[in-house]
């Protein structure tokens, strides 16, 4: 009895942990269509001047900041999206999970969640992300992107020496932010569980993966407001 009892216990666990599992990565992708459903309504969000142009956006929902005393530090998890196509002009596709360290820049002092989201410009950009693990500002230039009137008039090619452009929202409140400095990762776990095996994140811009259904709501939104260019 106590033998067909940590059978069924093994296969239980066996069947359930790793749906447990990939429900992180799955509210990860939920939250991250979410911020970004919100912040391309209305004229005071990310501009879709600049999401035409962009190559790849990053989402990091809600990203922690933890400080004691004079320390301090952001640390979240999110999801890379980029258009298809050798030009990286088509449709929006698969999503890449990736990881957000700030340190201590004290970009949000007494702020305890804030949204960012990254529009990768430039393929120096996207091919520095892709690579594995690059620091804003050293591996790829950064700068905190247009809003509202700055935004009307944006062409990604007179700003060639800014590979992504950066915002944040915090309480409400949206505005381009500078994350010089900050460390992006892919987030190789979080990937395996997704998608099942070990994959990196060029084979899967590249569309060598089918997109999981959890991400449908993500690619939705991106590609009714921002379809592949001509």
């Amino acid at each position: 009895m106590k033998t067909k009892f940590t059978i069924a216990l093994g296969l239980y666990l066996a069947v359930a942990l790793p749906l447990l599992a990939q429900k992180k990565e799955d509210d990860r992708l939920a939250n991250s269509a979410t911020v970004m459903k919100e912040l391309l309504q209305g004229d005071n969000g990310l501009p879709a001047s600049v999401l035409n142009q962009a190559m790849c956006v990053v989402v990091f929902p809600s990203v922690k900041k933890v400080a004691i005393g004079f320390l301090g530090g952001s640390y979240g998890r999110g999801v890379l999206v980029c258009r298809m196509g050798t030009k990286m002009a088509g449709a929006w596709g698969a999503p890449v999970m990736y990881e957000l360290d700030t340190g201590s820049l004290g970009l949000q002092l007494g702020v305890t969640a804030t949204d960012f989201v990254l529009a990768v410009m430039h393929s120096k950009g996207v091919d520095a992300i892709l690579s594995g693990k690059i620091k804003l500002g050293a591996d790829a230039a950064a700068a905190a992107g247009p809003t509202g009137a700055q935004a009307t008039d944006f062409n990604a090619a007179d700003m060639s020496s800014s590979d992504v452009l950066t915002y944040s929202r915090s309480k409400g409140l949206f505005a381009g932010v500078s994350l010089e400095g900050a460390s992006m990762s892919v987030d190789n776990d979080a990937n395996k569980k997704l998608y099942g095996k070990e994959v990196g994140a060029k084979e899967i811009v590249t569309g060598a993966l089918p997109v999981v259904p959890t991400a449908e709501p993500l690619l939705s939104v991106l590609n009714a407001t921002s379809p592949a260019r001509k």
